[in-house]
């Protein structure tokens, strides 16, 4: 049980945090990779080269740490969490592992000197009562997964029904169930877990649905990373009627139902679930603002559906910002997407709700425009790309 005591200890832990928390998660890794080789399959080890999921859990424990007191505060990052734990099939017995990973990286950066005993047992304990949270939570979209029409538990054998290349770098794959049953109904701007065989070796990743929910198939749409040892399998050896193993639908990054004005804004690989978010909110009357920023037209996935699904569809307003443009029609405008371009194609009023995911320069120029803009902070909803496995 974490005491007052306890929690003394953690918040007192949050200046060494601040300092020295990545070097702290970096050595974590190594040190569960090393003692625990069975767990590596779920952790992208593109992301660990750059640093990407060290700084995630280095945040995630500041964080943690900085909010012992109030844990309500952590709603957000939690729910993340959960989310994608699920989505990789994130189990009870993986916790321990976790658990005494960090605890041993604790003291051998720290020293026995700063990481004493009553420290490493106030970690302990506010590490047992986070994975209590989370198991609990994540048991509970399991069971909800499972109970739910063409529901399922765990992995799910899937066979790849069509294959579509959509630009220079996204390819699509519809999936199919490979017993022929129905499939979870997701919702707009949720996403899937997979696992492959690359190399003889299992591992797993998560990629959004780009399709609207039809009971029957999911579609993902795949950039393919250099270096991406999963993107390039799909891309280059998975082709129709291959096989891999599907784990269902989750993520809280979803279109909510409302009669405000939707804008929905992507960078690059981004389009994918704001275009399931755009065609399910098209089945309604509310006015829809799509922006869409690329590099360059050759890398834009699905303007053609987008294009089509505008002239049919009155209330839709679609926009194109380009890196670089060939020619002056390539796009409605050129260079970075920059406020007063965003204030054009906004719409009169500020009254709405706004989606927007893409790489994280981008997300974060994007979130201070809205905010110059006067889009109220909690209308606007956005998801980073990256890890976000950051406790388990």
């Amino acid at each position: 049980m974490l005491s007052k005591e306890h929690k003394a200890i953690i918040s007192a832990t949050v200046p060494i945090l601040e300092q020295g928390g990545e070097a702290l998660t970096r050595h974590f890794y190594q040190t569960m990779f090393r003692d625990y080789p069975q767990v590596q399959p779920l952790f992208n080890q593109s992301n660990q080269l750059e640093g990407k999921q060290q700084r995630a859990l280095a945040n995630a424990v500041l964080m943690y740490a900085k909010n012992i007191e109030r844990l309500e505060a952590l709603g957000p990052l939690v729910s993340t969490i959960i989310n994608k734990h699920v989505s990789l099939q994130i189990l009870p017995e993986h916790y321990p592992i976790v658990g005494a990973s960090l605890l041993k990286a604790i003291r051998e950066v720290l020293g026995a000197e700063v990481a004493t005993d009553d420290v490493l047992a106030a970690w302990g304990a506010a590490y047992g009562q986070l994975a209590d949270i989370l198991i609990g939570a994540e048991e509970q979209i399991y069971q909800q997964n499972a109970a739910a029409e063409g529901g399922w538990r765990g992995a799910r054998s899937f066979k790849v029904a069509q294959k579509t290349v959509e630009s220079e770098e996204i390819t699509s794959f519809v999936l199919v169930p490979a017993d022929g049953g129905k499939v979870v109904r997701h919702l707009a701007g949720q996403y899937i877990g997979i696992e492959v065989e690359v190399a003889g070796s299992p591992l797993r990743r998560q990629y959004s649905l780009s399709a609207e929910a039809n009971g029957i198939d999911y579609r993902i749409s795949v950039k393919r990373e250099a270096g991406g040892a999963v993107s390039n399998y799909l891309h280059d050896q998975l082709d129709v009627g291959g096989s891999l193993q599907v784990f269902p639908p989750a993520g809280d990054f979803v279109l909510t139902d409302s009669d405000k004005p939707l804008v929905l804004i992507s960078g690059g690989v981004g389009i994918t679930p704001t275009l399931a978010m755009l065609t399910t909110a098209l089945r309604t009357k509310r006015p829809v603002h799509f922006i869409h920023a690329a590099r360059h037209a050759g890398v834009h996935a699905f303007r053609q559906q987008v294009d089509a699904l505008a002239a049919q569809h009155p209330q839709l307003q679609r926009f194109y910002c380009y890196e670089t443009a060939d020619t002056s029609e390539d796009a409605h405008a050129t260079g970075y997407l920059t406020a007063q371009q965003l204030a054009a194609w906004l719409p009169a009023t500020r009254d709405v709700d706004a989606y927007f995911l893409g790489p994280k320069p981008f997300m974060k120029a994007i979130r201070q425009q809205l905010a110059e803009l006067g889009v109220p902070e909690a209308q606007a909803r956005y998801e980073f790309f990256g890890p976000a496995e950051a406790l388990a």
